[in-house]
């Protein structure tokens, strides 16, 4: 399986970092504490040992770890950032499929809405899965098409969502569910809303992105005909190497 370059670069402008810069090959990205995502620096093609060194200096100077995403087709680096000390965190699949597919069944009235600006229950959602503050400022410097999903199951809050289009890609991004609201289906309907208004809002594909070792969640975009488009994973230096 080898990704298409475009999903990483749909990933990039709808979860944004708060800045980005070139230092040489190496692409370096200012989190502001909103998570590997926004943070992890990038190489555009080889990199040498002092130009690892000169990111690492630089990340180190923005307060944050010395983190780099690993793409398809980057073993070189993979390889080079094993050597220094680096481990491997988190890897991710990419799940896809076109928009439509998710619209062949109505959303039941009142299960899921689409909501911008975020309400405080959706804040509240978030929150309890761990997506604070820095994170809600990465869907806030969104440029273009975004809403909030919200989730609802028997007339209580079940789960909150964010889906932004890039190049006629809907992205999902911090899809969360209460946990006692769980195995309900509200995961699968509200991926169907994110379909709805990925339509409607001129994408004709669906993303999501989701940890590897997360089962649930990519049991669940499995059973909903997505298929699995590509992947990365991080490579991180732990403090002492």
């Amino acid at each position: 399986m080898t990704t298409d370059p475009r999903y990483y670069a749909v990933t990039e402008a709808t979860w944004p970092s708060a800045s980005v810069r070139e230092l040489g090959p190496v692409t370096l990205r200012e989190g502001k504490g909103g998570g590997s995502r926004v943070s992890a620096a990038t190489a555009n093609g080889p990199v040498s040992e002092a130009q690892i060194a000169a990111a690492e200096d630089a990340m180190r100077a923005l307060g944050q770890d010395c983190l780099f995403m690993i793409r398809d087709g980057e073993a070189e680096l993979d390889t080079q950032l094993e050597a220094r000390g680096y481990e491997v965190k988190d890897p991710v699949n990419l799940w896809t499929c076109p928009a439509e597919r998710l619209t062949d069944i109505p959303v039941p009235r009142v299960t899921a809405f689409c909501v911008w600006e975020p309400l405080a229950i959706q804040r509240e959602i978030w929150m309890q899965g761990g997506i604070g503050p820095e994170r809600l400022a990465v869907m806030q410097r969104v440029k273009g098409p975004k809403t909030g999903l919200l989730g609802r199951h028997k007339d209580k809050p079940a789960g909150a969502g964010f889906v932004a289009v890039h190049d006629g890609v809907a992205m999902v991004h911090a899809l969360e569910i209460l946990p006692h609201q769980r195995r309900a289906g509200m995961g699968a309907w509200m991926m169907r809303q994110a379909a709805f208004w990925a339509v409607e809002n001129g994408a004709d594909e669906l993303a999501v992105l989701c940890t590897k070792c997360n089962e649930g969640a990519n049991g669940l975009y499995a059973s909903l005909g997505m298929e699995c488009s590509g992947q990365y994973h991080y490579r991180i230096l732990r403090e002492g190497h």
